[in-house]
C-alpha cells in the first residue's frame, strides 16, 4: 500500500480531483486486470486508447485514474502530460526504486542482444561473483531461476516489478535487452544504466518506427541515460546514434580503429577465436558459437566487462566454457543422419545474412534455409529477406513464420520478389511443419538445414492464438518415423 501523493512523487501533475492522501493497493494499465483499491493508468496506445476503458476500470474497483485527458463526471483523477512516463515513475516509486540499488547494464541493437546478455551474465557471475538478473527475449532470469517472458522488454510497471524481485532475491547486477519499442514507449524511462551496449543497426521494426532514422533515434535514447556506452565502431549508424549521447564511450571493432579490437580471427564449425587487443594487452579469446557475427557479439561483451573492471583475461576464461545459447545457431540432434539441422532466431535481412553466410563457411554440403516472415510486421523487409537468403544459401524453402492475422500466402508473395534474378533454387511450402519435413526429406549428404526465424520460440501465432510448435520436437518426432 502507498498513498497516492507518494506514488506521484516526481510526476508533474496538471490537475487532480482525487484525494492525494488515499491509499493505493496496486497500479494497473489494463482495465481487465484492475484490482479493488488500485490506480488505473490510462495510456494512449497504437491499437487502443486506455481512456476509453476508464469506466470499466472503475467498475472493477479502481479508486482513481491517472490520465492525460481529464474524464467527465465525478471520476477521481490525476491529469498528467504523459501517462506513459508517469507509469514508469509511479512504478519506480511503488517498488522503492529497485534499479538504484543494482548495477544496470542495457543492451540494444537489431541483432545479437540475447547472445550478448547471456555471455555477459556468465562473466559477471563467474569472474565477478555477482548474482545477476536477466531480462530478455528468451526468458527472464533471477540467478538460475527462469521466469517466462512474453516480449523483450515488458511494460514499465512490470519492468520495475522485475527489478524489485531481483533486488529482493539479492541480485547485484541486472543485464537486460532494451528494445527500440521499449525506448520509444518509455518502458525504461527513468532507469539509469551504468553500461549501455550497442550491437548494430539494420532494417527491422519499420512498421513501428517508420524510417531507419527514427529507429536509430529510439536506440540512441539508451546512451542519454547511461554512464559508459560500449559501441560498434564498424557500424555505419554509430556516429549518428551517439550524436546526443551524454556518456563516456568505449568502442570495439574488427575494421575501424577502436579501443578494443579483434585480430587474428579464426572461424570454425563449432566456435570462433581471435585475439582481443585493448589497453596495450593482447588476449586469446574463444567462444563456442560459430559464425563471424559472434566476433562482434563477443567484443561487445568484453568491452562491457572491461568498463566494469573485469579484465580481458578473466572474461576470456569464462567465455571459453560458456555453452551455446538456445535458439542461436543451435544444433538439433539428428542421430544416424548424414545432414545437420540448426535453429536460429534470424528474422531480419542482416540476421539471415549473418547466420547463412557463417553456415556456408563450414557446411560440407549445401546450406538450406527454411524461412518466412512474420505477419503484421514491416512488409518492406520481406523482399529483402528473400534476397538475403538467396544470396547466402544454396537452396531455399520459403514458408511461414508467425503469420499472426495475415494470410500466409500473401506474406510469402511479399518475399518472392526478392528472389527474382537469383539462380538460387527454391520451393514454397506454406505450412511450416511440412516445410521442415520437406527439407529433411530432400537433404543430401553434408547439407546443413537452417530453420530460421523461430529460434527459442516454441509456438506459432495465428489469429492472436499461440499454437505449440517446438522445432526441436518437430525434427525429433519426424526422425522417429520409418521412411
Amino acid at each position: 500500500m502507498m498513498r497516492l501523493k507518494e506514488l506521484l512523487e516526481g510526476i508533474p501533475v496538471l490537475s487532480a480531483t482525487a484525494d492525494l492522501e488515499m491509499e493505493i493497493s496496486d497500479v494497473c494499465y489494463d482495465s481487465r486486470a484492475v484490482k479493488p483499491g488500485g490506480l488505473f493508468v490510462a495510456m494512449t496506445g497504437f491499437a487502443v486508447d486506455g481512456h476509453d476503458f476508464i469506466e470499466k476500470a472503475l467498475e472493477a474497483g479502481a479508486v482513481a485514474v491517472l490520465c492525460q485527458r481529464a474524464p467527465g463526471g465525478e471520476i477521481p483523477y490525476v491529469q498528467v502530460e504523459d501517462s506513459r512516463r508517469a507509469l514508469a515513475v509511479a512504478g519506480a516509486n511503488f517498488f522503492g526504486h529497485p534499479a538504484g540499488g543494482m548495477t544496470m547494464v542495457g543492451v540494444t541493437g537489431t541483432n545479437g542482444k540475447t547472445t550478448t546478455t547471456y555471455l555477459l551474465k556468465a562473466i559477471l557471475e563467474q569472474a565477478a561473483g555477482a548474482k545477476v538478473g536477466l531480462i530478455g527475449t528468451n526468458q527472464n532470469m533471477i540467478g538460475r531461476e527462469i521466469i517466462p517472458t512474453e516480449r523483450t522488454t515488458p511494460e514499465s510497471f512490470e519492468v520495475q516489478r522485475l527489478f524489485a524481485q531481483m533486488r529482493d532475491a539479492g541480485c547485484t547486477h541486472v543485464v537486460m535487452e532494451v528494445s527500440s519499442h521499449a525506448l520509444a514507449l518509455d518502458r525504461v524511462y527513468g532507469v539509469h544504466y551504468r553500461v549501455g551496449v550497442f550491437t548494430n543497426l539494420t532494417q527491422d521494426h519499420l512498421d513501428f518506427h517508420g524510417t531507419m532514422e527514427e529507429y536509430c533515434r529510439a536506440k540512441a535514447l539508451l546512451f542519454q541515460n547511461c554512464g559508459v556506452g560500449v559501441v560498434n565502431a564498424d557500424d555505419p549508424w554509430t556516429s549518428r546514434l551517439m550524436e546526443n549521447s551524454t556518456c563516456k564511450t568505449l568502442t570495439y571493432a574488427e575494421e575501424a580503429q577502436a579501443d578494443l579490437r579483434a585480430e587474428e580471427i579464426v572461424l570454425e564449425a563449432d566456435h570462433v577465436s581471435f585475439t582481443a587487443a585493448a589497453q596495450g594487452r593482447r588476449v586469446p579469446v574463444r567462444v563456442n558459437i560459430p559464425g563471424r557475427f559472434m566476433v562482434y557479439n563477443t567484443l561487445d561483451v568484453l568491452g562491457a566487462a572491461l568498463s566494469m573492471g573485469i579484465s580481458l583475461e578473466d572474461s576470456a576464461r569464462v567465455l571459453a566454457e560458456v555453452p551455446p545459447v538456445k535458439g542461436r545457431v543451435e544444433v538439433v540432434p539428428t542421430p544416424g543422419r548424414n545432414y545437420t539441422v540448426l535453429i536460429d532466431y534470424a528474422h531480419s535481412p542482416d540476421g539471415l545474412e549473418n547466420v547463412l553466410s557463417s553456415v556456408k563457411g563450414f557446411a560440407k554440403g549445401r546450406t538450406v534455409a527454411v524461412f518466412g516472415c512474420g505477419g503484421d510486421r514491416d512488409k518492406a523487409k520481406r523482399p529483402k529477406m528473400g534476397a538475403a537468403a538467396a544470396k547466402n544459401a544454396d537452396f531455399l524453402v520459403v514458408t511461414t513464420d508467425n503469420p499472426r492475422t495475415e494470410d500466409p500466402e500473401s506474406i510469402i508473395a511479399g518475399i518472392l520478389p526478392g528472389l527474382e534474378g537469383s539462380d538460387t533454387p527454391y520451393v514454397v511450402v506454406t505450412d511450416r511443419i511440412e516445410a521442415i519435413h520437406w527439407a529433411m526429406d530432400h537433404a543430401e549428404e553434408g547439407d546443413v538445414i537452417v530453420l530460421c526465424g523461430k529460434g527459442h520460440e516454441t509456438y506459432q501465432e495465428i489469429n492472436h492464438v499461440k499454437h505449440h510448435m517446438d522445432e526441436r520436437e518437430i525434427v525429433a518426432d519426424y526422425l522417429r518415423i520409418e521412411r
